[in-house]
């Protein structure tokens, strides 16, 4: 006796939770995006992403700035750290 299994669906990327928010805009735009078809919704998560992934760049470089510098002056100093055994 032979068991027939039902293909596997196909997997998809998974997308990110969702959660509905209010927003306040100003009307005359909401009315202009709303006239060239734009998703509302879709434009203000992808901009908001990208603030976001900004701002976790900023404070990542000013909370590391330190470091970064103090290991850019060692490097000036005594060059890189295998620079000795690099080929090219």
């Amino acid at each position: 006796m032979s068991v027939i299994h039902a293909p596997a669906p196909p997997k998809s990327p998974r997308q990110p939770l969702k959660k509905a928010t209010n927003l306040t805009l100003s009307l005359d735009v909401l009315e202009a995006a709303k006239a060239l078809g734009l998703n509302v919704s879709q434009v203000c998560d992808q901009h908001l992403r990208a603030v976001v992934a900004q701002e976790q760049q900023r404070r990542w470089r000013s909370e590391h700035a330190d470091f970064i510098a103090a290991y850019n002056t060692t490097v000036e100093q005594e060059g890189l750290p295998l620079d000795t055994w690099r080929s090219f």
